[in-house]
């Protein structure tokens, strides 16, 4: 049941299987490996098995900042980019 904090590439798996339904909707369990789906997403959670990745992307970088920046729950984070810039 581990959050995913940010976005990756699995570069070693044990039967990982990961709950997508965060951000796709649908509650089935995507299985992951190497060669076979390797991206994991951040704001999803691990559901069984066992891996390492390598993070690819944070915050709003991230799949799930970019769909809440789309939404408008990002707009302070980006105002604070802004100020942080002048």
């Amino acid at each position: 049941g581990d959050l995913l904090p940010a976005d990756g590439v699995l570069i070693q798996g044990n039967d990982l299987k990961i709950d997508e339904s965060s951000l796709t909707g649908e509650s089935d369990h995507v299985k992951k490996s190497l060669d076979r789906d390797p991206m994991l997403l951040s704001g999803t959670h691990v559901m069984e098995g066992s891996g390492r990745m390598v993070v690819t992307a944070v915050g709003v970088n991230s799949q799930t900042g970019i769909i809440f920046t789309l939404l408008g729950a990002g707009g302070e984070e980006e105002e604070k980019e802004k100020e942080k810039e002048k």
